[in-house]
């Protein structure tokens, strides 16, 4: 008598199976046979997780398009790691932020530093809808998204390091204006209210597909191109390095929705109610932050 297979649960492909095949598919045990220990987070998986509106009859029905892994992640960040390395060196080698002009480093200061904690949230939210997701491959997404966003906050905090050895006090304001300043605070309740809505999938529907877009070309893209009018165009060139991850972001959670909607039609009413509710607020905490970047009609020279 033969022997299950190893990979019986992949036959139905009718291939040899791909490393993103094998090592995504049917990676949660719990979902059809429970917690091996009853616990008080069973409760939290029942209520925030299977209650949740957001239905599919295969969770593993969504393929990444990308079909990132551990070894092709890692492969992917090498080079962009090492170009942005490239980029941190020859600031360090020239002298570069001497050169720069003083409303340039006024227009940094009012953002880069403070950048941190919003992206901070951004992090702690994919974590959470990757801790809760009821599938494998969403798994795996959300903790790539949560590494890229763990790149970027370390990214921002090594380019404010920085500026620090030649402009002395700049960023040290920032966990004040971050905590008290009007034109931040619409943007730090909206990632505050993330950070504490547990239906794993109004968290995806508010994270993915209404804050971070708008967040990622506001602050990757247009606060880019200001950096880059006002002479910093290396910040330039790291932020939209940055942005290739936010890309990718993007990518996956659209692959993600049309499988839901192609799976199930009632999750198209159910994501353009979490949109509408969310939308507003992700509108207002980055329209408020015009005058931040503006700085009250200064500009660049």
């Amino acid at each position: 008598m033969m022997g299950q297979k190893t990979y019986w649960h992949l036959q139905a492909l009718q291939r040899k199976p791909t490393e993103y095949d094998v090592g995504t598919s049917k990676l949660l045990y719990y979902l059809a046979r429970g917690f091996e220990v009853r616990t008080p987070i069973d409760w939290w998986y029942e209520q925030y997780q299977r209650a949740s509106p957001l239905r599919a009859p295969d969770w593993d029905a969504f393929r990444d398009p990308r079909e990132t892994t551990y070894s092709k992640y890692t492969e992917i960040q090498k080079t962009k790691e090492s170009f942005v390395d490239g980029l941190f060196r020859s600031i360090d080698e020239t002298g570069y932020d001497r050169n720069l002009s003083r409303s340039c480093i006024s227009l940094l200061d009012r953002v880069l530093p403070v950048l941190r904690y919003s992206v901070h949230g951004l992090q702690m939210t994919a974590a959470y809808v990757g801790c809760m997701a009821p599938g494998g491959r969403i798994v795996v997404a959300c903790l790539f998204q949560a590494a890229d966003e763990m790149r970027r906050i370390q990214r921002l905090a090594y380019r404010m390091r920085q500026l620090q050895e030649t402009h002395p006090g700049f960023g040290s304001e920032s966990k004040s204006a971050w905590e008290r300043n009007p034109h931040w605070q619409p943007l730090r309740e909206v990632i505050e209210k993330l950070l504490v809505t547990y239906d794993w999938g109004e968290a995806f529907v508010a994270l993915n597909l209404v804050l971070k877009p708008s967040f990622d070309q506001v602050f990757m893209l247009d606060y880019g191109d200001r950096a880059h009018a006002c002479g910093e165009e290396v910040l330039h060139k790291i932020l939209r390095s940055l942005y290739e991850d936010c890309a990718w972001h993007r990518d996956w959670s659209r692959a993600f929705v049309h499988m839901l909607v192609e799976s199930e039609p009632e999750n198209r009413r159910v994501i353009e109610r979490w949109v509408d509710a969310w939308g507003p607020l992700a509108s207002a905490g980055l329209g408020a932050l015009a005058p931040v970047f503006d700085d009250g009609g200064a500009r660049c020279y």
